[in-house]
């Protein structure tokens, strides 16, 4: 079940949100975090979306499955006043165990659909590229606009390049 994450509950379900973020970054992902990534860290990030959810500029959608959130992924709102019709895509993630089942097409399905009752018309974002974060996006319908050599470290001793992608609604 796919759902948003109100401000009201985020302190309750920071912990969740943050094994899976934990889980994400052990395993490599390039979402702006390092391993070892310490769990109050985590949860403190998760904390500090709280001002961005109250506000509406941003929303946090979260698949639980068996009382577990198993997913998760942000939508903000461009800040920008000449962009009003634009959103963002931040940490796509889907913990390990529930991967290939779906979520994370079903998470994104659920930001679009979010995007479109908003009358946003273009998503953006930035993800690891030339690999299988890429082609999950291509197969969503994204394209990509260009590549940014060496942008960010995962695990790896060499930075990933990084793509920027968009999708008109």
């Amino acid at each position: 079940m796919i759902r948003t994450i109100a401000a009201e509950e985020l302190e309750s379900q920071a912990s969740r949100l943050a094994a899976v973020l934990r889980d994400a970054v052990e395993a490599g992902a390039g979402v702006s975090f390092m391993w070892p990534l310490d769990e109050r860290e985590a949860i403190a990030y998760w904390l500090g979306l709280k001002p961005a959810i109250a506000s509406a500029r941003m929303f946090l959608f979260a698949a639980d499955i068996d009382g577990e959130i198993a997913g998760t992924v942000q939508l903000h709102r461009a800040w920008a006043p000449n962009q009003p019709h634009r959103g963002e895509v931040a940490k796509l993630l889907v913990h390990r165990d529930y991967r290939r089942r779906r979520i994370g097409s079903e998470l994104m399905e659920a930001l679009e659909d979010r995007a479109r009752r908003l009358g946003l018309t273009l998503i953006t974002f930035d993800a690891v590229a030339h690999g299988t974060v890429e082609g999950f996006y291509r197969g969503l319908g994204y394209s990509c606009a260009g590549y940014i050599p060496r942008y960010a470290f995962s695990r790896k001793a060499e930075p990933d390049d990084t793509g920027i992608f968009f999708k008109q609604l």
